[in-house]
């Protein structure tokens, strides 16, 4: 017991800082919680479609796979995440998301949007894994992303580039898409207020 008070009192600030700190600690604390909220954070660990146009910059591609026939069998992530293990499926969510957090928050959004190579690596893998079961081409040729890289052989989209987006070129591809809006986080008060 003994060390275990001296473990906690290792980490407590002086007597005059414990205020301070555990105000901005608080302070620090409520900001993180508001971001997750107004992010909508607990959507992202869900699989649905409805989750990826919370950033308005997805929704071309949310309304052209809408209107393909990939809807009725696959999601975003069936195409664009690893389906390997869970733990590399929910890194690969997390690492991506924050990418796109950060993208989307700093105005560093490409128009058109173009994937990545690790979104690239992985859309390719998934291709294969939905369709080596009723394709004999893509059973026998097995290429994969860094195969293609190297001259030898090609990648899925490279002869299927509109699936199933379309011809999703930049923002305005689909300018009468109607696609979900995400409700505001704001609250009705100081919604009331700003009008």
């Amino acid at each position: 017991m003994r060390g275990f008070k001296k473990f906690i009192h290792f980490f407590l600030p002086p007597p005059n800082w414990r205020i301070p700190v555990a105000i901005v600690t608080g302070a620090l604390t409520g900001v993180a919680i508001y971001a997750l909220y107004v992010s909508n954070a607990v959507s992202y660990l869900s699989d649905s479609p409805e989750t990826c146009v919370n950033c308005h910059v997805m929704g071309p591609q949310y309304a052209t796979w809408f209107h393909s026939s990939h809807r009725e069998h696959a999601t975003c992530n069936d195409c664009h995440v690893p389906h390997d293990n869970i733990v590399k499926h929910y890194a690969f969510k997390a690492q991506d998301g924050l990418r796109h957090a950060y993208m989307f928050t700093m105005g560093d959004v490409p128009d058109p949007i173009i994937m990545h190579e690790a979104g690239q690596r992985t859309v390719q893998a998934n291709c294969q894994r939905c369709h080596d079961h009723t394709n004999q081409h893509v059973i026998e040729s097995r290429t994969t992303w860094d195969d293609a890289q190297m001259g030898e052989g090609r990648l899925c989209w490279d002869c299927h580039r509109d699936v199933p987006h379309g011809t999703v070129r930049s923002a305005a591809s689909a300018p009468q898409a109607l696609v979900p809006v995400p409700d505001s986080p704001m609250p009705d008060w100081l919604r009331r207020m700003v009008n």
